[in-house]
């Protein structure tokens, strides 16, 4: 229900872009103009899902709002097609302003959610419940060519396709770590924090699961930007 209506305020929102720009009665800032490619830097509205899910079939475009994003990366060579699992336009992320636990292979797609994820979810969560910055993330990886839940027959993981980010645990400013295993059950600023920052995701990410979801995911949140939506 909430997906339908995005997709209607999405659609009645370029019904009134296009007219406005056909009459010569608007001029659109980048953030509010459904043909302007994404700025990671711009914050986050309703037309920014439409425009990452621009980005799913369309490489060109993705690399300008990759560009936007502050991070460190490294284009990797297409795997054969042959492959049991085969990647194309996949990155190698190292970083960014936020430390990583260790790089990790990620869809284009997937790299320019994170961006927004760290900037705009993530580190505003810090903020408000800390007052202080998260430096790194550690995570439990993201490509695997594997299904879903490991099963041996069903449906392929987003993994499979470098679409999709284990996220265990935050380290902030002053040293201290956070950890969905040990933290999100409790009751107290960790918490609060965890909470947020999946929250947060929820707004990039297509879907997100976290401990609320099931047992599979008591110790990290699951972050893709497949083609369903789930924010649990």
């Amino acid at each position: 229900m909430r997906f339908l209506k995005v997709l209607a305020v999405v659609a009645l929102l370029v019904g009134v872009a296009v007219l406005g720009v056909w009459r010569g009665w608007v001029a659109l800032p980048p953030q509010w103009n459904p043909w302007a490619p994404l700025d990671v830097n711009l914050a986050p509205n309703l037309l920014t899902r439409f425009k990452l899910m621009a980005l799913r079939n369309d490489p060109q475009l993705c690399d300008q709002a990759l560009a936007t994003s502050g991070l460190r990366t490294a284009r990797q060579a297409d795997s054969g097609a042959n492959t049991d699992c085969p990647l194309t336009n996949v990155l190698r992320v190292q970083g960014g302003e936020v430390a990583l636990s260790s790089s990790f292979l990620a869809s284009c797609p997937l790299a320019v959610a994170f961006a927004l994820f760290e900037r705009h979810g993530l580190q505003p969560a810090a903020a408000a419940v800390y007052g202080q910055k998260v430096t790194r993330v550690d995570h439990l990886g993201s490509f695997a060519c594997r299904n879903m839940y490991g099963r041996e027959n069903g449906s392929r993981s987003q993994h499979a396709t470098a679409s999709a980010l284990d996220i265990a645990g935050f380290r902030l400013a002053d040293g201290r770590t956070v950890s969905v295993l040990k933290d999100w059950s409790k009751d107290n600023a960790d918490a609060r924090f965890l909470r947020q920052a999946r929250d947060g995701a929820c707004d990039m990410f297509s879907v997100v699961l976290s401990p609320d979801y099931n047992a599979a995911h008591r110790n990290h949140f699951h972050l893709d930007v497949g083609p369903w939506w789930i924010c649990r």
